[in-house]
């Protein structure tokens, strides 16, 4: 049986041997200082048609080595299919790639034993910086990690963490919707969270208290219920709660878009889509234009969120002091509820 002839990287030695050139010269011309060491342009011109025409890509190992750094840049996100960490992820790969960068992304489903496990994998592929949606109870590894490279927390806050932080503000836009959706269901509105010991249920379970006091009323414990930020969670959470009372909720605030996919999937199986349920959610999404069901929402700057994140971490690996260690962005309402826009309107 014939041998499969592996491919072979070429290399400046390659390129070297065929311009009839040294490794040095070939290595000047290729790293764009061949007029710095006044190398001909015939040789120079010759050893780049010759790297194009095969097709030459330099190591990013040996660049490493030069510079001490990988040009690499890690982040740690719980869940790659929600759609907020999906547009995040795609803009930071954008501007680390126009960056000269690489984007390694690693996923932790929510589980801090996982999540430190990718960490780890990143630090020892010697990544020069972290950007982590993280759901630690604590900061102690990352302020290890912190003295040899910056890590930036993003989207979520570790409890008490000094660390670098890129967040939007959820309690005053969580707040500034329910307060218009609990003038119109003052005796029942319930709310459907991750879970309790994370930056983002605490904080938007915040602006939904505040934005029930803002309107006038009170909270009952029944309401409030917490799960995972998983859809499974969303439909559990939703059909225990429809058995309980009979019915869909008069009004519901789901805390991730996660949860609400859950809750739009329960509401499709049981033929509830066209109840009397005001939906709102926390996180925004360009088909909610198109459903027969308004949602209101509250959208957050994925793409602000990325570039300061990007930024503040670019920033900390120049060593460079970054004019913010704590950049809270706000969130944008989106209100689509027939209801809450004729309220509005009466405003």
């Amino acid at each position: 049986m014939p041998l499969v002839k592996k491919n072979k990287r070429i290399t400046i030695s390659d390129i070297a041997g065929l311009a009839g050139v040294s490794k040095s010269t070939a290595s000047l011309v290729l790293n764009g200082r061949s007029k710095q060491y006044r190398v001909s342009d015939d040789t120079r011109d010759r050893i780049l048609a010759l790297a194009n025409e095969h097709h030459y890509q330099p190591s990013i190992h040996a660049r490493s080595l030069r510079s001490t750094r990988s040009h690499t840049l890690g982040l740690v996100v719980p869940e790659m299919t929600n759609y907020g960490f999906a547009v995040i992820a795609r803009e930071l790969e954008t501007l680390c790639r126009e960056a000269g960068l690489q984007l390694l992304i690693a996923c932790s489903d929510e589980n801090p034993a996982q999540e430190m496990m990718a960490v780890n994998n990143l630090v020892q592929r010697q990544v020069d910086g972290l950007i982590v949606a993280s759901s630690q109870l604590n900061d102690a590894e990352y302020q290890k990690i912190n003295a040899s490279l910056p890590v930036v927390q993003m989207d979520r806050v570790i409890n008490g963490s000094s660390l670098p932080l890129v967040i939007t503000d959820s309690v005053s836009s969580t707040a500034q919707l329910v307060e218009t959706v609990a003038r119109q269901h003052p005796d029942e509105f319930y709310f459907l969270g991750g879970q309790p010991r994370l930056s983002p249920t605490r904080d938007r379970l915040a602006g939904f208290r505040q934005g029930l006091e803002n309107a006038g009323v009170s909270a009952r414990d029944e309401w409030i219920i917490s799960g995972n930020y998983h859809p499974s969670s969303g439909y559990e959470m939703i059909a225990g709660l429809c058995a309980r009372l009979g019915r869909p909720p008069k009004a519901l605030f789901t805390a991730a878009c996660g949860l609400l996919e859950g809750v739009l999937r329960y509401l499709t199986q049981h033929q509830l889509m066209d109840s009397d349920i005001h939906l709102c959610s926390f996180d925004d999404h360009y088909l909610f234009d198109c459903m027969t069901l308004k949602i209101d929402t509250v959208a957050q700057d994925c793409r602000g969120l990325a570039q300061h994140s990007f930024e503040l971490a670019t920033q900390l690996i120049d060593e460079r002091p970054p004019e913010h260690n704590a950049l809270y962005l706000p969130g944008s309402i989106h209100w689509r509820h027939a209801g809450s826009l004729a309220l509005l309107g009466q405003r």
